[in-house]
Formats: C-alpha cells, structure tokens, sequence
C-alpha cells in the first residue's frame, strides 16, 4: 500500500512513522507513507497558501490552486483508490472504515490547515472526508497520522501475531476484554482464575462476557447500533 500526505508542515508528522509499527511496515515494504510539502506548489516567491475569506470573517482560507495543482499533479503519475481530506466536519472515523481502507492500493490524504480549504477543492477533488473526532485540531496533520497507523497496522505481515488486530476493540463492535500478564499474584492483586485454568473454551466465554460488560458501561451506543 502506498499513501501520500500534502501537508502545509509535513514535519509534523515525520515522529508518527519512523517509530514502532508503522516504521516496521515500511522496513518490510509493506507499506509506503510519504509525506509532501504543499509549500511545493504554492503561490509567488513567497510560496503562499492561504488568503482572506471571501464575504469577511476570521480565519485563512488554503487557496485552490496550490492544492489543484498538487491533486492534480499525484493524480497524474498514479490512480489514487480514495482521496481524503482531514476535516471536524467528516464522517466520523470508525474501525470499519479502517478495515476498509487497509484494503486499497493508494490513498491520498489532503491535511487542511488555518480556517480549512476553499470548498471549491472538497466539490472537485475529495472523495471521502474523515473526522476523528468532535474536536478541532490545528491541521489535519496529527489526525492523519492517526489514520494512517490504524490502517498500516491491519496490513497481512505488519503485526507479528496477525490475529491480534483481529481481536482489537471495535472490530466486531465490542470494547476488549480485560488483561493480564505475568505474575498471577501482584501484591494480592490476583488474576481471573479462568484465565489461569487452561480450558480455552471457557476462557473465550468468559472474555466475551466481559466484552459484552465493559462496551455495556462504557459504550452502551456500540450495542444499539
């Protein structure tokens, strides 16, 4: 899988990947992230990005064409499976969503910045509009490093145990279960005994119903939906 990301301040993100998992996706060619300076294709000499709103108001607005222009030029060179734009008011991000798109070739991923980007690139370009959250961030930039880790983790060869993201929270609409490691008796604080007892179909019973105890309290919407 290859992603691109056009960021006004790309370093923000160089952290997020060359650490831990998503470092090892790209050391065993699994996955490709690059990171692209939309300073590139800006405006003049002074390379801008951003005017004024048209009709007043506070806030920068990213102009279209030094982001029609990089669209455009990726689009060139590669078909892109889903163009996305990192913005509060998207679909709500969700694991099926992430399960989705681990399964794509190539994304582009669009990081909006100041007030947001001139809708005239959203109507044109965009073709899925992502929000991780009902909250505003800077940029776009941390976010999409968000999605990108939870889609480079489901990649088949990433994750050691390949079964683990199988049994992540969210994936069969549940939050996990509880766990324990090592020692079973931590200064009285004891471990289930069932986890103890070998007797596997019991242990998968009882992580279920613990599964189905902690999304209830914690996230009773999960069992409506």
């Amino acid at each position: 899988m290859r992603i691109d990301i056009i960021s006004a301040i790309p370093q923000l993100m160089d952290s997020a990947f060359a650490h831990s998992i998503m470092k090892r996706a790209k050391d065993k060619g699994l996955l490709e992230v690059y990171t692209h300076s939309l300073r590139d294709w800006g405006i003049g000499k002074h390379q801008q990005l951003d005017d004024y709103q048209f009709g007043g108001g506070a806030g920068m607005v990213m102009m279209c064409e030094p982001l029609a222009n990089c669209i455009e030029e990726f689009k060139s060179q590669r078909d892109y499976d889903e163009i996305i734009f990192m913005t509060p008011d998207g679909k709500r991000y969700d694991q099926k969503t992430a399960n989705r798109l681990s399964l794509l070739n190539n994304i582009l991923i669009i990081c909006g910045h100041y007030k947001g980007i001139d809708e005239r690139i959203r109507e044109q370009y965009i073709t899925l509009e992502i929000s991780i959250g009902d909250y505003v961030l800077s940029g776009g930039e941390l976010a999409a490093a968000v999605v990108v880790d939870s889609i480079g983790r489901l990649i088949p060869g990433v994750i050691g145990d390949e079964s683990s993201a199988l049994t992540d929270s969210f994936q069969d609409d549940l939050l996990s279960p509880p766990v324990y490691t090592r020692p079973s008796d931590f200064r009285g604080w004891k471990v289930p005994d069932v986890l103890l007892s070998g007797n596997f179909k019991k242990i998968e019973e009882w992580r279920h119903q613990q599964a189905m105890k902690r999304t209830q309290e914690r996230r009773p919407d999960l069992l409506e939906d």
